[in-house]
């Protein structure tokens, strides 16, 4: 791998954050045994310590569930600020061979081609593994934006390209043009970042002013977008199977779904021992218990 892609990686990793923030991350690495604690999202953009910070916690030794990741939800008091977090529990193996596009999974490698911040790391050796990782993701992600794009354009052309067909193909919420607000709201993080990847990539490029040129032929064409067409049809029915999965393993479900009612709706519902256990069993519970306290609000307004 060349030294530029990665000198950048391990720049961008090293991005600062709140001295809360690196505290929790060191909190939750412990209590999992994990060997290193990725932070990402909105949080770390705008540095708020306000809702739900995301973390990826990267574990030693070989991925034990087949189905990846494990979520969770936590609760930690730090430095007298209460804190929360929603995790991503994986091997650093599994993330690093999902980063290289080495497995059926899409969303690895794009969401780590967008910032993130690695905030703890148990030495050297795993910081390096951790780096490199990233780096793949972002050749990974850089090399079917050159498939996927124009033939000749501004680098954004082929990161919106990417990111259009990547939401497409995964069970998501977010309406069309995502990819819009996240180059805007990224714009230094991948200013300069397509040619360094595709350099690392092995893919030769033209540049003539702010347009690009990815010099690829017909057969590497075809065989990129044969990978991405396999990972496509698949990306959906992935999700969802997670989604399924959490729903009977996402750690302190109950407690981030009361958060979450109550940050929606004002409303506080206990997370009663058996809820916490239950979480499924309990909905219909909580759900007659939400309903009485609506209507007992609706008629203090009248």
């Amino acid at each position: 791998m060349s030294g530029t892609l990665e000198t950048r990686i391990r720049q961008s990793l090293a991005a600062p954050v709140r001295e809360e923030v690196a505290a929790f991350a060191k909190a939750l690495a412990q209590d999992e045994g994990a060997d290193a604690v990725l932070f990402y999202g909105s949080n770390l953009r705008t540095g708020s310590l306000e809702g739900v910070l995301d973390f990826y916690l990267l574990l030693p030794g070989r991925q034990q569930e087949r189905i990846w990741p494990r979520v969770g939800y936590h609760e930690r008091m730090i430095g007298g600020t209460p804190l929360r977090a929603k995790t991503a529990t994986l091997s650093l193996e599994r993330f690093a061979k999902a980063a290289e596009g080495q497995s059926r999974d899409t969303t690895i490698w794009a969401r780590f081609v967008q910032p993130s911040a690695l905030v703890w790391a148990r030495n050297d050796a795993v910081r390096g593994r951790v780096i490199s990782a990233v780096a793949g993701a972002a050749r990974t992600a850089g090399r079917l934006a050159a498939a996927l794009g124009p033939r000749k354009g501004a680098a954004s052309d082929y990161w919106k390209a990417l990111f259009r067909e990547t939401y497409a193909a995964e069970f998501r919420v977010e309406p069309p043009g995502r990819e819009h607000s996240i180059l805007a709201a990224n714009a230094a993080h991948f200013e300069g970042l397509l040619p360094l990847a595709w350099e690392d990539a092995g893919i030769a490029y033209a540049c003539e002013g702010d347009e690009l040129a990815p010099e690829l032929e017909p057969q590497p064409r075809r065989a990129i977008l044969a990978w991405w067409k396999k990972r496509r049809r698949v990306g959906k029915p992935l999700n969802i199977l997670r989604l399924a999965k959490a729903t009977t393993t996402f750690d302190n479900a109950a407690a981030y779904g009361a958060w979450k009612l109550e940050r929606h709706t004002g409303i506080a519902l206990e997370v009663t021992p058996f809820r916490a256990r239950h979480p499924l069993l309990a909905m219909p519970g909580a759900a007659w218990e939400l309903w009485r306290k609506r209507r007992r609000a609706a008629s203090r307004q009248r």
